[in-house]
């Protein structure tokens, strides 16, 4: 049995939360340790609560590294370094004020007995990766995995990423991003999802449902959905700052998802949105660069890059009752066979097993 350690800043879109969950299902010890609470009311195991700064100052830093990595033509993630003297003061201040928390926490659930430490996000508790360089010369092993905007917007963190003895990712663009990154889908549960609903509705439902509305190209969406309101019947539900329950209720009961289209610095492809609806059996339409679309097996996507792509894909799955079954049924048999848990832990041990972790 595996003692498997995640740790994590926040349960993002609760896919660090389905790592624990699949470590547990199949057989091993884990625990998940969050550092904030996360926006949305996935599962946790044990988040710590610590506040994130959200002053003016905090928000106006956060845009111009965003704005910075847009900017930026290089293709490769760079490493992470404090902008000017005041980073540098917050973040060794806030690693002097975090140490008496985690001596605790680390006693109270007896830490130092895990043997394989995952840092989700590839982002230590202390920014100076204080806690995993201990953790690395007590011979543990140490498990980077990146799970979006962290390596496209934050880089990369040195100090962490010089012990790191496997880095990983769920996302495809970061493979041109940081060379040494093995890909891995993602674990994921479709048992937690409602039934699809089976009646049908008097008008086609179509539902999009963005954390972030300039990743996922909510702007390009809407006026596309505006444009084909004003030539079929159609019911548009964009879903935002709803429980999640709630949201997956509304979900079951569409005939059509839109996942991303046209966003900026969310990478192209699927997140967990797109994977729930899937699993529901639902045809879900995202944007997907052609080298991604080739790679990825058995793509069940519908594919849309751009607004008029997104027109006639939406038109396609509208005007087709046979094609939105067709691609439901596709995609619920591709989601259990790429994301179930026993196929992508079995790859994880043999990512494992290939850099000598086990």
């Amino acid at each position: 049995m595996l003692k498997i350690l995640h740790l994590a800043p926040q349960n993002y879109a609760g896919v660090p939360y389905d790592f624990f969950k699949m470590h547990l299902t199949c057989g091993d010890m884990s625990r998940l340790i969050t550092y904030h609470k996360y926006q949305l009311d996935f599962p946790e195991d044990i988040c710590l609560g610590l506040s994130l700064p959200n002053f003016k100052l905090a928000k106006m830093w956060r845009r111009q590294k965003m704005m910075e990595r847009e900017n930026d033509v290089s293709n490769y993630a760079p490493y992470f370094l404090p902008s000017n003297i005041i980073e540098q003061t917050y973040f060794r201040l806030n690693d002097w004020l975090r140490k008496p928390l985690i001596k605790k926490l680390t006693q109270q659930y007896g830490l130092d007995d895990y043997d394989i430490i995952h840092y989700d996000a590839g982002l230590d508790i202390f920014r100076n990766a204080s806690l995993a360089k201990k953790w690395k010369k007590e011979g543990k092993k140490i498990v980077c995995c990146y799970l979006g905007s962290d390596l496209r917007i934050r880089g990369v963190v040195k100090e962490l990423d010089e012990i790191s003895d496997l880095n990983i990712t769920s996302e495809f663009d970061h493979l041109s991003l940081k060379p040494d990154l093995e890909y891995l889908f993602y674990p994921y549960d479709p048992s937690e999802l409602p039934q699809k609903k089976i009646e049908e509705n008097e008008n086609i439902t179509i539902v999009h449902s963005p954390t972030n509305r300039k990743y996922k190209g909510t702007d390009l969406i809407l006026s596309v959905i505006e444009k084909i309101k004003k030539e079929k019947k159609i019911n548009f539900i964009l879903l935002e700052k709803v429980e999640r329950s709630k949201v997956l209720e509304i979900k079951s009961g569409s005939d059509i998802c839109i996942d991303q289209v046209g966003g900026s610095m969310g990478g192209t492809g699927y997140g967990k949105a797109g994977l729930e609806t899937l699993a529901m059996g639902i045809p879900t339409i995202t944007n997907m660069v052609q080298e991604y679309a080739d790679w990825l097996p058995e793509n069940p996507f519908v594919i849309a890059n751009n607004a008029d792509e997104l027109y006639g894909r939406l038109n396609d799955l509208i005007n087709s009752k046979e094609l939105r079954s067709e691609l439901g049924e596709t995609g619920k048999a591709w989601v259990n066979k790429m994301h179930g848990y026993e196929q992508v832990n079995r790859r994880l041990k043999e990512l494992y097993k290939l850099k000598n972790i086990i």
